[in-house]
């Protein structure tokens, strides 16, 4: 059984590990969208490092119909935050590509997020910050992520942990239920997650934790998807100048 308050108790030890080895005095940067992970990963960072040592930025691109959960997120938790709107370096860029260039629907999709992260590492290198990286298990485990984009960060308070668990988690932080259940949706389109990737968090957690589930096509589903973005959790592999060679 999984035991919320235990484990919302070592990810806060955890996290104050990592800033003693890595940055000792750091600042934890978070991108805040307003949804259930980036609330909890604030919130987590908040009782680890206190609210001084916790800045969020919010990233909207051009007009964004539920920043005011974002408002509400940085307000609740009463943490440092900044506004960058990415709306014209998007555009931007969009603009900046040629004519001839043929450019898919899913890379319009995917830059805003690659945008967002540039901006929190901007802020993050001027307020001597650590980024926080706020996939879940579940995304992680069928790709449901930018490669960096949101995938980016230096540190993962949530990275072995499913939607249902991230939930459980937010709820001893006593952040406000709205955020919590707030129905998860990747912000850029008018989809929810769970629209984009064909099946349940629900059907993926129980899947993930017990092996377990009843339809044959969303298992063929999840497996294939699991095994295609597989690359995108491991280390850039490298070549090894003179790998092999004999010793001389």
């Amino acid at each position: 059984m999984f035991d919320a308050i235990k484990v919302k108790n070592d990810c806060v030890q955890w996290i104050r590990d990592f800033f003693k080895e890595n940055g000792n005095g750091c600042n934890a940067v978070v991108a805040i969208s307003g949804g259930k992970d980036s609330s909890i990963v604030a919130a987590l960072c908040v009782e680890a490092l206190g609210k001084d040592r916790v800045i969020g930025v919010l990233l909207p691109n051009g007009e964004q119909s539920d920043i005011n959960d974002s408002y509400k997120l940085v307000n609740h938790l009463g943490i440092k935050y900044h506004v960058i709107n990415i709306g014209e370096a998007y555009n931007g860029i969009l603009k900046a590509f040629p004519d001839d260039l043929d450019i898919s629907a899913q890379t319009r999709i995917n830059l805003a997020p690659r945008l967002r992260m540039a901006a929190v590492y901007a802020v993050s290198q001027s307020y001597n910050g650590r980024v926080a990286n706020t996939c879940n298990l579940s995304e992680d485990w069928v790709g449901y992520s930018t490669r960096y984009g949101d995938a980016a960060g230096d540190f993962s308070p949530l990275c072995c942990l499913t939607v249902s668990e991230v939930k459980e988690i937010g709820k001893v932080l006593g952040l406000p239920c709205d955020l919590v259940e707030k129905v998860p949706s990747d912000g850029l389109t008018s989809r929810t997650d769970e629209d984009n990737l064909g099946f349940t968090y629900a059907v993926l957690d129980r899947y993930i934790r017990t092996g377990e589930i009843d339809d044959a096509d969303t298992k063929a589903l999840i497996d294939r998807k699991h095994e295609l973005n597989r690359f995108k959790l491991r280390v850039m592999p490298g070549f090894i100048y003179g790998e092999g060679t004999a010793d001389r």
